[in-house]
């Protein structure tokens, strides 16, 4: 029996996330193994006067790619996605995987190297994102490898999942503007604020907002959603963070991050695994030391860690940064080929303060907004 909860999120990211109009070239990408929910996507920006054009890959290819390719092949750069970057209107992304440490064992440098060689493609997103020019939006497909990074069988997962998407079953969209619109004004209160204090667990780190812009993450880049961000004066990050949960990229754990920073550079790092893996992203390019994007997740509905950053940063009682490239509408100056997420939990003591202000502690919003 067909699944409801699908039609529903496919509707909900095409009409609301990502508001497909008539005229509009939307490509969705993902792999086959999210076939139910990219086949409900695909009709309903048909419906909404859209032009779909389905960009699909099948499970396995991207190891077999790292495996064989050679340093050309790894540099190489598709036309036909430039054209995407450089001219489409829409961006759907879905996430699904059969195997989330299938590049476990890749060669850091040659994920490096094929990094690298986007940088361009990274920075066009950017810019044409914060100019109104691509919207974009990213959302799940429950499968097994998932629920097993979750420790849940594919039941609960697929529950967690929709739940967190669609916690308003019959009214989805109406559900994400009332959430919106209590967003909105925790940014507006952080207008004009100029100083940020972090501390938790071997935390203790200070960082300058002057000038930049919260933006209010309410369910159109992500699905489901529940954040606020800004870009971070690039050389203003003094002092050391503790990431509470293990921080992936490119299929790689890397777990017990610390990082250490001055004048906004991480200027020491070590990881209890995969710190080679770790160091040598670091070295990516200029902007892969620098943060990009600082955060507080602000979903309640999710409160444990999955191992998928699409939820894990938007756990209610945590913070996130980002290495490497930041969001230019937030301000953000810093360039990378790099957006690496990485999560530290405050609900055991933690606090933030914002011009000497207390905003937030133990992973609750102090201020009666």
């Amino acid at each position: 029996m067909a699944d409801l909860r699908i039609e529903k999120l496919a509707q909900t990211v095409v009409d609301y996330s990502v508001a497909v109009r008539k005229g509009d070239r939307v490509v969705i990408n993902g792999s086959t193994v999210a076939e139910p929910l990219i086949k409900e996507i695909y009709a309903r920006v048909l419906q909404a006067g859209g032009h779909p054009f389905m960009m699909l890959s099948l499970p396995g290819t991207e190891e077999i790619f790292f495996r064989y390719a050679s340093d050309d092949q790894l540099k190489y750069v598709p036309r036909p996605l430039e054209m995407i970057y450089e001219t489409y209107d829409v961006r759907i992304s879905i996430l699904a995987e059969t195997n989330t440490k299938a590049l476990s064992n890749t060669a850091p440098e040659k994920m490096v190297m094929q990094r690298r060689a986007r940088t361009e493609l990274m920075r066009t997103f950017m810019r044409r994102s914060a100019a109104k020019e691509l919207r974009w939006t990213v959302a799940p497909f429950p499968t097994n490898a998932f629920a097993q990074d979750a420790e849940m069988s594919l039941t609960e997962y697929e529950n967690f999942v929709y739940g967190a998407c669609l916690p308003d079953m019959a009214d989805p969209v109406g559900y994400w503007k009332k959430f919106s619109a209590r967003q909105e004004k925790i940014c507006n209160w952080l207008k004009g604020k100029k100083k940020v204090h972090l501390k938790g667990p071997d935390t203790d780190l200070r960082l300058s907002i002057a000038g930049r812009n919260f933006e209010n993450c309410d369910g159109h880049f992500n699905m489901p959603d529940g954040e606020i961000f800004t870009g971070p004066v690039e050389d203003s990050i003094e002092g050391q963070v503790y990431f509470s949960y293990p921080a992936i990229h490119g299929g790689r754990e890397v777990t017990g991050v610390r990082l250490w920073f001055e004048h906004g550079k991480v200027v020491k790092a070590s990881a209890d695994k995969n710190e080679d893996f770790l160091l040598k992203t670091l070295d990516t390019d200029a902007g892969s030391r620098f943060i990009g994007e600082f955060a507080i997740g602000t979903n309640e509905g999710i409160t444990q860690f999955t191992r998928e950053i699409l939820f894990d940063e938007k756990i209610s009682g945590s913070f996130h940064m980002a290495l490497g490239s930041g969001y230019p509408e937030t301000g953000s100056k810093n360039e990378s080929a790099i957006h690496w997420d990485m999560i530290c939990d405050l609900r055991d003591g933690g606090e933030i303060r914002v011009d000497d202000e207390l905003l937030y502690r133990n992973g609750k919003f102090l201020i009666d907004f």
